[in-house]
């Protein structure tokens, strides 16, 4: 059975996010020959090249709205738009990456349109019209909950590095079709008047490797070994909730239920006993290895590799050993 979907393209300054792609892939295999549309968002100087992107991954239409009042994400008009459209076009299914923004979006499109909303999910399916869908729930501690969903218009925002990305097919091209922002910028409640964001770093969602640290560094300077691995590995640098409630480092690093949920290849938690607030960000990595002074700290009964040690001797020794490795 056919099915029509949207997928949202979460882009900052013109950069599409990885996982975006990731939703657009997902959507062309469940559309089993019908329509995939990707939303593109943003001022007219962003969308034209993340649309043209859009169709080399998949998209066979484009949804483009160009104003100044989209240039930077804002849940207001964004959620107008999206419903307006959703309502206006009635497709089967909406996905985004559930990263913050995805999973805001899509929540208040959903609420406005009394549809239903599964989030953070791992697997998708379509089956009849109906998804069926598994994500992480109690925690993260089952991890096989399917949902099943029905009913008009269905969301879901997929946990990012979850699927795979679709390879990009140049020269693919389709119909781009140019709609108005719901919202006049006078009508939008919220204003940015400045935005601020650290260079150099790799971002949480999207890394392949994550280096986190936790309570047993012991204070901001703990840090410093923990991200000189993360540059020789080319990693994002990650935390726990301690770290960040103590103001040994900033929030967007945190990693848990109140943090961000990653998925990398690798996940090197430093100090971190393994709290399962802590875990619920992290389990679906697909190699943990741990550090910790604490033999018996929960982290070892998640990670495949444990090593017990101080972290200020165990981190400089393998940051050493990578750097001379992979030279």
């Amino acid at each position: 059975m056919s099915a029509t979907i949207f997928v949202w393209i979460e882009q900052h300054d013109g950069q599409p996010v990885s996982a975006s792609w990731e939703a657009l892939g997902v959507a062309r295999s469940l559309a089993a020959g019908g329509a995939v549309t990707a939303l593109v968002f943003g001022d007219g100087a962003q969308t034209g090249a993340v649309a043209q992107a859009a169709f080399e991954r998949g998209a066979d239409a484009v949804i483009q709205a160009g104003d100044a009042s989209l240039a930077r994400y804002r849940f207001e008009p964004y959620v107008a738009l999206l419903a307006a459209l959703v309502q206006q076009r009635t497709p089967d299914v909406v996905l985004a990456a559930a990263t913050v923004a995805g999973r805001e979006l899509l929540a208040g499109a959903a609420a406005d349109l009394d549809a239903p909303l599964l989030a953070d999910v791992t697997e998708l399916a379509l089956d009849g019209g109906v998804l069926r869908a598994v994500r992480p729930v109690l925690g993260g501690n089952v991890l096989r909950a399917e949902v099943v969903v029905g009913d008009g218009p269905q969301f879901a925002a997929l946990r990012p590095r979850a699927f795979p990305v679709p390879e990009p097919q140049a020269g693919r091209s389709g119909e781009v079709i140019a709609v108005a922002p719901a919202l006049a910028p006078d009508a939008i409640p919220t204003q940015i008047e400045r935005v601020e964001t650290s260079g150099g770093q790799v971002s949480l969602t999207d890394a392949s490797i994550v280096v986190a640290g936790g309570r047993g560094a012991g204070g901001a300077e703990g840090f410093a070994p923990l991200r000189a691995l993360a540059d020789v590995l080319g990693a994002a640098l990650g935390a726990s909730r301690a770290a960040v409630d103590a103001g040994w480092i900033a929030y967007e690093h945190q990693v848990g239920q109140t943090g961000k949920v990653v998925s990398p290849d690798l996940y090197i938690a430093v100090g971190i006993s393994g709290a399962i607030q802590h875990q619920a960000g992290m389990r679906t990595a697909k190699v943990i290895v741990a550090i910790n002074k604490d033999p018996d700290a929960p982290i070892f009964k998640l990670a495949r590799f444990g090593i017990v040690g101080d972290l200020f001797e165990v981190v400089p020794a393998l940051t050493e050993a990578f750097r001379q490795r992979l030279a």
